[in-house]
């Protein structure tokens, strides 16, 4: 077993305070290390039973963290996670999110550093959310669940501290957001008509995965009315069509999060490979509600043979792609869904937890040493 006593020995791998939770509090403040919530300090004893659930050398970096590509170890990142205040069980679904954000196609740097109030989202499927308690339902973007707080705390604290996400110089965005204290959720896989994103994405059902997504927060979708699956993706489709949203100028990947009441209703008539197709062609608008400089400077640039001689009426796609479209069904009872456009400039990824062995974890607790 690694011993924790000599890694803490290296350079830079600990700091030495005082025992007492408002000293240890007032040196991460000063050392710019936290999110302006206060911390759990982050021991030597408790570093150790959070990496109690990791299966590979503590001291060997699992991804690179950008801006800074900082090296995330597990030693790091256990000490961010009791920083959070996560249970060490979380652990192997926090080390596997950030794997999948340190991906190539998911453009962290951009969405680390970009002007945008983008953050990644967590989308949590399989048995470990039933597991580590993570709420799918009511509430599920909000507060009440220890695990939804504090991984998706411990992933961001990793963001700023590892990666060097720190506000005003690793990270640009020029409002921020609330999803960058946490943005993690688990998909309400028992309220869904459709099989699980994460089969759909071609794992097993019994498989534990995570999605990230740079995604803005949620916005709201009100449709008491409609008794269609044409109404409701119609309600939907409006809500997309934003002429702000950068998705329009990519091929992007933003989510559409249907909540139960309106999933039900939807799949009476429709696949969710239909569902995409209807609001692909559906969520537009009409060139003329674009700028002038918007319409030469980026449309007629990006989509050249399209635009370059189209008139006002022509419309805008908000997605290239049906398939580009994420439908994950979240949320408790009432008549809503949301929309949750992206950075743009950015591709979501899925990735399992997996044993040593390279099979699938049906647990968390599989994971642990």
């Amino acid at each position: 077993m690694t011993d924790l006593a000599e890694l803490l020995k290296a350079p830079g791998a600990s700091v030495e305070a005082e025992d007492d939770f408002d000293a240890v509090n007032a040196l991460v403040r000063s050392r710019g290390w936290g999110d302006g919530l206060p911390v759990v300090p982050p021991t030597a004893a408790r570093v150790r039973e959070m990496l109690a659930y990791c299966d590979r050398p503590w001291n060997e970096p699992i991804a690179k963290i950008a801006p800074r590509y900082g090296e995330a170890t597990p030693l790091r990142l256990a000490a961010n996670a009791v920083m959070a205040g996560c249970e060490p069980r979380y652990f192997p679904l926090l080390t596997l999110a950030i794997e999948a954000m340190c991906e190539e196609p998911f453009n962290l740097y951009a969405i680390q550093a970009t002007t945008h109030l983008c953050a990644p989202l967590v989308i949590v499927n399989g048995p470990a959310a039933k597991e580590l308690d993570i709420n799918s339902g009511h509430n599920a973007f909000g507060p009440g669940r220890r695990a939804n707080a504090t991984i998706g705390r411990a992933i961001r604290l990793a963001l700023l501290n590892i990666g060097g996400a720190t506000p005003g110089s690793g990270d640009m965005s020029t409002f921020g957001a609330p999803s960058k204290y946490a943005y993690l959720v688990a998909e309400n896989e028992a309220a869904s008509p459709w099989e699980p994103l994460h089969v759909e994405r071609g794992f097993p059902a019994a498989a534990s995965t995570v999605t990230v997504v740079g995604a803005e927060c949620p916005h709201n979708v009100n449709d008491h009315e409609s008794l269609t699956a044409e109404g409701i993706l119609t309600t939907i489709a409006g809500t997309m069509g934003i002429a702000r949203s950068n998705d329009v100028y990519y091929a992007a990947q933003p989510v559409v999060v249907m909540g139960p009441e309106h999933a039900k209703t939807v799949a009476q008539g429709f696949s969710k490979m239909d569902a995409k197709r209807f609001l692909q062609q559906h969520a537009n608008l009409p060139l003329g509600k674009f700028s002038k400089e918007n319409i030469e400077r980026r449309l007629r640039v990006t989509f050249k043979e399209r635009y370059e001689n189209a008139g006002p009426e022509a419309p805008v796609f908000m997605v290239q792609k049906p398939e580009d479209i994420i439908i994950a069904v979240i949320g408790g009872a009432g008549k809503h869904s949301a929309y949750l456009p992206t950075f743009g400039a950015t591709r979501s990824v899925t990735r399992a937890l997996k044993r040593r062995d390279g099979r699938f974890a049906h647990s968390v607790e599989e994971l642990r040493r």
